[in-house]
Formats: C-alpha cells, sequence, structure tokens
C-alpha cells in the first residue's frame, strides 16, 4: 500500500475542470429535511396501527404418553427465601427531570452540564425553577439559577417552587439528590408576611432556615413603611416562625421595639388557632383609677363550628373586669354570638369620702337561622340585657349609640308550624323592655301562642268563593302570657315576681267579605274573646278607717266579650292629561288614587262584671258610690262597662306623575311619586252622650330629590273647644269663636341623603352605595345594641374590638381609582336630618322638640379622611352630641383619631397600629374617657 503526498492531491485537485452537480445537492437537501420532520430524538414513535398477535388454535388431540418413559427429575434447587429483606438502594434520580428554554440549550457531553438561557424552567418531582439563566450539573446533580443581565440592570428573577411554597431570589442552588437549597436574596409570601433573607437555607419543603431576615406586611418590598430585622429565623411554612433577636425599623430609620426571641404561628387553612391576646396599657387619669391593662387573655379556637374569647382588664386601684365572647355558625344551619361582660369599679380609694364600689354587667345574644334548615320550625334570639347604666358606666367602650339610647330590649322565640288542614302554628317567645333611665323591666317569660288556620265551611270543593255564605270563616287564637314587671335593683331576685301577673286569651273571629255593585267591597266580622285569669282585685270601704280597702286575689276567673264591625270601601282615579298634539311637556300625566273606607263598630257594655259599693262617713251617711270591676289588674285589661256604636271614615291618597326622560332614548316617560301617603281618620260615636266626634288624624310621606330626600309629617285635629281650665268641653270649636279644628299636636321629619355621587352624571336613582365590611361590622354592632343605623349619632366604636369604619378600604387588594388631572372628584358624604315637634292640647302652644342633625365624612386624600357627627338643638340653643373623626391610611398601618369635644361624654382616643391580624398587637392606643357617672 502506497501513500500519496498531499502535494500530488491538492495538484490534481487544482489542475481537475470544478463543475457543480446540481442533481445530487437536491438529493442531499430532501434527505436531510425529511429527517428533521419524521425524526424524534431519543423516543420510538408510536406505530400507526396496532398489530395483533396471530391466533393460534389448540389441537384438541392428545398423543398419550409412553409409560416407560420417566419423569423429569429437576435438579436445580429453588431458594427457599422468596423476598430479599435488605432494600434495594434508592435510585439517584427519582423522576424525569424536565427542562426547557426560549433563547436556548446548550449540552456539553464533556462536562455534563446543561445550559438554558432566556425564560428557562426546570421541573424535578413537586419542584419548579424558573429563571433566566439555569445551569444543571449533573455530574454534582446541582441546579444553579440566576437572573440575566442587560443594559438596563437585571431581569427574570429566579422563582423557585416546591410544594405550595413559593421564593423568589436572586439566585439559588438546589440539589436534586438532597432536595436541599441555598437561596440568595429570597423573597417569600407566607400568610400575609412578606419575608426577605440575604442568605437563606432550604433542608425540605417544610423547613427554612434565614439569617439576618427581614418582615413585613406592607406590598411594596423595595420601600416597606417599616421591616422587622430577625437575626436568625425559623420557617415552617403553612405552620410557624419561630424567630430570634429582632427590632423594628420604620422607614429604615431604627426603633426601641425589640424583642430577644418571639413565635408567630401561621394558619394557612380554614381552621383557626388557639393563642394569648396581648393586652393594651394605658393610664386612666380622669377617673383616678391609675395604671391599667386591658383586653388582654386568651383565645380558643375549639373547633370549626365556634370558638370563645377570655378577656379581663385590671386597673392599679382594684377595679377589675371580665368579658367572655363567642362566635358559632353551622353552614345552611343557623349562626350567632355571645358576648357577656362584668365590670367591678371602684372610685377613688378606700377609706376616702367619696369612694364608691359598683358592678355592672350586660349579656347580649344573637342568634338567626337559615329558612332552609327547617321550613316548618324556626328559632330566633336578640337579647341586650343587663344592668341599666352599663353603657354610660363601662370604661371599656365609646359606643355612642348605646348609651343615648334608653332603652334595651330582648327576644328569644322558637315557633313551629303543623301541616294540614286546617294549618295549625305555635309559637314561644320570651320578651324583654328595660329602660335605662327609669329602671322599670318588663319581662315576659313566656308568651305562647296558637293560632289555627282559617276555615271556609260553606266554600265550595273546587272553583273560587263567591258571596257572602262561601266566604265565611273563622280561626281560633289563643295567647298565654305570665308578665313580670319589676326594676333593676330587684332583677334577679324573688321579689320579682311579687307583682307577676298570668293569663290566657281566646280569641276567635269569623269574618266574611263580598263585592257590591261590582265597585265596593264589603267585609264584615264579629269577634268573640274569652279571657282567663289568676289575678283579680277585691274592693271596699273600711269605715273603721274611713279608706278604701283594695286587696289581690288569687285564684282562676274568666269574663267574655264580643264585638262586631262591617266596612265598605273603594278605589277611584283620577287622571289628568297634559299631552298635546304637537307639544311634549316636562310633566306628562297626573294620577291621583282615592280609597275611601266607612266602618261601623258595635261593642256593647259588659256590666255583669262591675260591682259597687257605698261610702259611708262616720254618721252613718252614704256620701258616694262607687263602680270597679274586680278584673281591674288582669292580663288584658277589663271589659268595658260602655256601649259604643261607632262609624269611622277614613280617606288615603296617593299621587304619582310621569314626566319626560332626560334621556331622549328612554322610549317610555319616567314615573315619579308625588306624595306617596296622604291619609285622613276620624270617628263618631252614636252611643256616647257628649263627644261623639273623635280627632280627625292626617299623616302623610313622600320622597323627592331622586328619592334621596325622605318627608314624614303627622298632624291632630280636635273639633272641640277648651274652657277657661283648659279642659275639653262638648262644643264644637267653631262654635267657640275659633276656627273648624284646633292643632292640638304635629311633628314633621326630613331625611336627606347625598354624596359626590349624587350630583355626577349618569347617576341612577336605584344605584345604592357599596358598604364596606367596616361599616357593615358597625351598623351590626349599633344595631345590636339598640341603636340606629346610621351615624347621626356618631361613629360605633367598641376600643376592646377596635371595630373602626375604614371608608370603604377594608380590602388591601383594592387599588385607587386613576383621576384625571383636571377632573378629581373628592369623594364624600353627608346625612341630614330634622326633626320638629308641636304640642298644643291644653293651650301650650309650644314646640316641644326642634333640631337638626348632619353626620358626614370627605376624603381629602386616597388615604386622608375626615368625618363629624353633630347637630343643633334649635328649641334649647345649643349643641347636640358632637363626634370628630379623623383617620389616615397608612398603607400598612391605620391611624385614627376620635373626638368629642363637649358635653359630659367629653373624650378622645388615639390609634396607631399594623392592619395585619397576625401583628395587631404592634399598636399603639392613647385614650381619655368620660368622667365616670354614677347611677342613683
Amino acid at each position: 500500500m502506497a501513500f500519496q503526498k498531499p502535494s500530488h492531491t491538492f495538484t490534481k485537485i487544482h489542475l481537475k475542470g470544478l463543475r457543480t452537480n446540481s442533481l445530487k445537492i437536491l438529493l442531499a437537501l430532501s434527505f436531510t429535511v425529511f429527517i428533521n420532520t419524521f425524526s424524534f430524538a431519543q423516543d420510538i414513535p408510536p406505530p400507526k396501527k396496532e398489530i395483533k398477535p396471530k391466533t393460534i388454535k389448540k389441537d384438541t388431540v392428545r398423543i398419550p404418553a409412553d409409560s416407560t418413559l420417566k419423569k423429569l427429575v429437576n435438579l436445580k434447587e429453588q431458594d427457599t427465601i422468596k423476598n430479599d429483606s435488605i432494600n434495594k438502594p434508592k435510585e439517584l434520580l427519582e423522576d424525569i427531570t424536565y427542562y426547557d428554554a426560549e433563547g436556548y440549550v446548550s449540552l456539553n457531553n464533556k462536562t455534563q452540564k446543561v445550559t438554558l438561557h432566556d425564560n428557562a424552567i426546570v421541573k424535578y418531582l413537586d419542584m419548579e425553577i424558573t429563571a433566566g439563566t439555569i445551569v444543571i450539573d449533573n455530574n454534582t446533580n446541582l441546579i444553579y439559577a440566576g437572573r440575566l443581565k442587560d443594559s438596563t440592570g437585571y431581569s427574570q428573577r429566579p422563582v423557585f417552587t416546591q410544594g405550595q411554597n413559593v421564593i423568589e431570589p436572586d439566585s439559588i442552588i438546589f440539589n436534586k439528590e438532597t432536595r436541599k437549597a441555598v437561596i440568595f436574596n429570597s423573597r417569600t409570601e407566607q400568610s400575609g408576611f412578606n419575608i426577605k433573607a440575604p442568605i437563606t437555607k432550604r433542608e425540605n419543603d417544610s423547613l427554612i432556615f434565614m439569617r439576618n431576615a427581614r418582615l413585613t406586611t406592607s406590598e411594596n418590598l423595595d420601600d416597606p413603611e417599616y421591616e422587622i430585622i430577625v437575626s436568625k429565623l425559623k420557617f415552617v411554612p403553612g405552620k410557624k416562625l419561630v424567630l430570634g433577636p429582632s427590632h423594628m425599623e420604620i422607614f429604615g430609620v431604627p426603633t426601641p421595639i425589640a424583642l430577644p426571641f418571639a413565635f408567630a404561628p401561621l394558619n394557612t387553612d380554614s381552621k383557626g388557632q388557639s393563642g394569648v391576646i396581648f393586652p393594651t396599657f394605658g393610664d386612666d387619669v380622669g377617673n383616678d383609677r391609675g395604671y391599667n391593662i386591658q383586653n388582654g387573655g386568651y383565645y380558643f379556637a375549639i373547633s370549626d363550628y365556634v370558638d370563645l374569647a377570655v378577656l379581663g382588664d385590671y386597673y392599679t386601684n382594684g377595679s377589675y373586669g371580665l368579658r367572655l365572647e363567642s362566635n358559632y355558625a353551622n353552614r345552611y344551619r343557623f349562626n350567632g354570638n355571645f358576648s357577656f361582660r362584668y365590670e367591678n369599679l371602684l372610685n377613688s380609694e378606700r377609706g376616702f369620702p367619696d369612694f364608691s364600689q359598683n358592678t355592672i354587667y350586660n349579656i347580649r345574644w344573637t342568634h338567626s337561622q337559615d329558612p332552609k334548615a327547617s321550613p316548618n320550625s324556626r328559632f330566633s334570639a336578640s337579647v341586650n340585657l343587663g344592668s341599666s347604666q352599663f353603657f354610660q358606666q363601662s370604661v371599656n367602650q365609646l359606643n355612642t349609640n348605646q348609651f343615648l339610647n334608653n332603652t334595651l330590649s330582648s327576644s328569644v322565640s322558637y315557633s313551629k308550624t303543623f301541616e294540614g288542614e286546617p294549618q295549625v302554628n305555635v309559637s314561644l317567645t320570651a320578651t324583654h323592655t328595660q329602660n335605662s333611665q327609669t329602671e322599670q323591666i318588663d319581662l315576659t317569660l313566656p308568651t305562647f301562642q296558637t293560632s289555627v288556620g282559617r276555615v271556609f265551611p260553606f266554600a265550595p270543593k273546587n272553583g273560587t268563593k263567591k258571596g257572602i255564605l262561601q266566604n265565611i270563616n273563622f280561626q281560633y287564637n289563643s295567647r298565654g302570657e305570665y308578665r313580670i314587671s319589676t326594676t333593676d335593683s330587684l332583677f334577679g331576685t324573688s321579689a320579682m315576681f311579687d307583682d307577676a301577673l298570668a293569663g290566657i286569651q281566646h280569641t276567635i273571629p269569623i269574618t266574611t267579605n263580598f263585592k257590591l255593585f261590582k265597585h265596593f267591597s264589603v267585609s264584615a266580622s264579629s269577634n268573640y274573646q274569652e279571657n282567663w285569669t289568676l289575678n283579680t282585685i277585691n274592693r271596699f270601704f273600711d269605715q273603721a278607717t274611713q279608706e278604701i280597702v283594695t286587696t289581690d286575689v288569687n285564684g282562676f276567673d274568666s269574663f267574655r266579650t264580643y264585638n262586631f264591625s262591617t266596612s265598605i270601601g273603594t278605589t277611584i282615579y283620577g287622571l289628568y292629561d297634559f299631552e298635546r298634539e304637537g307639544k311634549n311637556p316636562l310633566v306628562q300625566k297626573i294620577r291621583h288614587v282615592i280609597r275611601p273606607a266607612l266602618t261601623y263598630t258595635l261593642s256593647p257594655a259588659f256590666d255583669q262584671f262591675y260591682e259597687t259599693f257605698e261610702i259611708v262617713d262616720a254618721d252613718g251617711t252614704t256620701t258616694d258610690e262607687v263602680e270597679f270591676t274586680r278584673f281591674e289588674r288582669s292580663l288584658f285589661g277589663a271589659p268595658s262597662n260602655r256601649l259604643s256604636s261607632s262609624i269611622g271614615l277614613s280617606i288615603g291618597n296617593n299621587i304619582e306623575a310621569k314626566v319626560r326622560s332626560k334621556d331622549s332614548t328612554d322610549a317610555e316617560p319616567k314615573k315619579i311619586i308625588l306624595l306617596n301617603n296622604l291619609n285622613f281618620s276620624t270617628s263618631y260615636d252614636i252611643a256616647a252622650d257628649s263627644l261623639q266626634l273623635a280627632p280627625v288624624r292626617m299623616s302623610g310621606g313622600t320622597q323627592i330629590l331622586n328619592n334621596k330626600m325622605n318627608i314624614n309629617f303627622s298632624a291632630t285635629l280636635d273639633p272641640y273647644a277648651l274652657d277657661n281650665n283648659n279642659n275639653k268641653i262638648n262644643t264644637f270649636n267653631i262654635n267657640n269663636g275659633g276656627s273648624l279644628f284646633r292643632l292640638t299636636s304635629a311633628n314633621a321629619n326630613i331625611s336627606y341623603s347625598l354624596s359626590n355621587k349624587t350630583f355626577s352624571k349618569g347617576n341612577k336613582d336605584d344605584e345604592e352605595e357599596e358598604e364596606s365590611e367596616a361599616e357593615r361590622r358597625a351598623r351590626e354592632e349599633s344595631i345590636r345594641s339598640g341603636g340606629r343605623a346610621d351615624d347621626l349619632f356618631g361613629v360605633s366604636q367598641d376600643f376592646s374590638n377596635q371595630i373602626i369604619r375604614n371608608n370603604g378600604r377594608d380590602n388591601p387588594d383594592e387599588k385607587d381609582e386613576k383621576q384625571e388631572f383636571y377632573n378629581y372628584k373628592i369623594p364624600w358624604r353627608l346625612n341630614l336630618a330634622y326633626a320638629v315637634n308641636y304640642t298644643n292640647v291644653r293651650r301650650e302652644d309650644r314646640i316641644s322638640s326642634h333640631s337638626l342633625m348632619f353626620s358626614g365624612d370627605i376624603e381629602l386624600s386616597p388615604k386622608w379622611s375626615v368625618g363629624a357627627s353633630s347637630g343643633y338643638d334649635l328649641l334649647n340653643k345649643g349643641v347636640t352630641f358632637t363626634q370628630l373623626r379623623f383617620e389616615r391610611d397608612l398603607l400598612s398601618w391605620r391611624m385614627n383619631f376620635t373626638w368629642v369635644p363637649l358635653s359630659d361624654r367629653a373624650s378622645w382616643n388615639f390609634f396607631i397600629g399594623i392592619k395585619s391580624n397576625f401583628l395587631q398587637d404592634l399598636k399603639y392606643e392613647q385614650r381619655r374617657r368620660p368622667d365616670q357617672r354614677i347611677g342613683n
């Protein structure tokens, strides 16, 4: 074999004539495209059609075996141990590693490294890494991830996801074998916490260690409002945070707020966790109770359905308070809350002349049942019971609706419906009414009611009922009650039952109705009542003492009454059309609806239940004869001994209008209400010997200004005159030189609600402003305490719970709306109320009350709001209860200042704290309570 010199080869090539072989080049390119299109790297393409194996038929002919042949002996020994007790070593990689990138993927077989560039992604088991660049080192089983650097800086920060935990670092090193990671400049969010750390060591998906970490609840991680600097941190995702020495920085400025260690439970599921409730520290300067701790205690997460908070207060002068609060709920069945408050208040110091001790308490319970839980039975409760002076003297709350309200009320009821013909309804109710001024308490323990559905004995089995006879119906109602009237001082003692009343009332109404002359509706009814009572009296004149003696008689007694009534009424429609040919007026039509009704009532006199006794002087001469009934103290009142034959007249009015719509695209005119109702009523007693005509009572109401303003008014007009002693006489006022009627009383109430949306373009009448979560809680708290649903008397604030209005910004994800530079709209709202009452029964001719109240808020900036609630007493020439509110949204923090500058309730409260529930104990609160008022 000979070797040819390279020079010879080159020479030969140089001397050859060069030419292009187009056919061979075309075949080579076609082959390359074919291979790239239909080939799969390291993958076997699935067959297009499944090849089934050929079925082999078994031979049914059997060949008998030769008996001389010996059986084959298996000489191979079998191992008696079937399963090896030694576990096989775990494979290096438990799953396939998936990787991809938008830029390029570079494989280096020599170094066993894979480099991913631009939007790279690696997935391995439950781990996923996305980054600008990723390097996979198969020799060391390490994955490196980092950012991309360009002219603007760094981009495509790595995102490390393992299970449900997500971390956004600058770079990361992950070991596929041990599944541990070292993370640099990591950022993660856990249960509202945003955590940053320069170096993070991740042992596994349930244990993380950090050094020099920074915690915050701020959404702006680059420039947070505050941070908690932690030297060492142990983080168990979804369970807890264990912190070493830590301190707080506000806008980068260190503060003296520091802790040697801390523990923060993280609750990522729906179940709550029990824990300590950190108290608030303060100094009660106004009432000299000294230093105090308030609202400290423990929270018990009993179950998914009920919880319990036990809170307490303590003052250095010996005063203390205890509070139990519980919420419970069972979805689709019921929900409610319970609260018990007890306070033992000491004023001044023991041994001083002004020392006093007072114990007050309050019980509140609310329970509501889902209507679908049990359609035939229902249980509900609304309880507000306690000391009459609780809301005036309690030192741990300031709820204006509570202490301005003079009445506490409660109701607990259970009702059951028994289906059938007729239907039977049974209810059991316990009620409570308490006046905080007079300290009078009225209880019904309980009230039992039964009603049987209407029965039509003469109605046809099929079709509608017609005529008097077929519409005759009757039903049965009964009401049993045990009523207690007592005072606050006797409540809870046996003495409260001394004057209790008990009785049962049975009622059977019989009614019918029919049409008369097609346009008149006639109804007639007769009502039978039987009253059972256990409380009667006996009255006589004691001649020895010359006094009338009344004694109580306990025992069963009863009386029966009945009456008859009938009425006839109709509806009259009046329509006035303003439309004319060729004209389109603003007011197109006005409709007036009149509903007159005439009634007649007959109630006989029941003289058989009345007795008389004579008053005899010392000489034995009868001077007077007194009539009485033994049923004066009965629960449902005494029967009447006077015949009443009365004719009543009532007229109802309603006026509506159709006006041209401002929107030209609306085909139909807009209907508005000019007068919602205007009612007149009076009666004339034929059987009375004097003052037969009853006063005329008028009432009415309407809504104007797109239903934003409500107007209600009423008046009483008396046709009879007064004598010189201002007593009513049987002489018409017009015959006594006066007018036709004498105005004895009148009142008017006007309320107006408006906001910045009221005057905006495109504002619709039926558009309602969305209520925030804080506003809803404050409104429910006010109603539950017996106060008003609006804030004309101030915003309800319970300092123990820090229920504070947030102007609709309770949602941290809510973003500020972008406003035009030259059309910036400042949000505001205003509620106005005007009330006046006039009295002239006995020529008083005076205005008994006259006041103007207002409440409003204005949002000066997206984060700053100012509000006020006040009024002016036009009768007494003074300012009514006034409350000023200032609030600043500090992003992660909230600052609130409430000030009551006037009256004996003068007080103020300042609060600043973190919004997050996990750090709600990081707060500062200072307040001055109103001076203590001791009840009589």
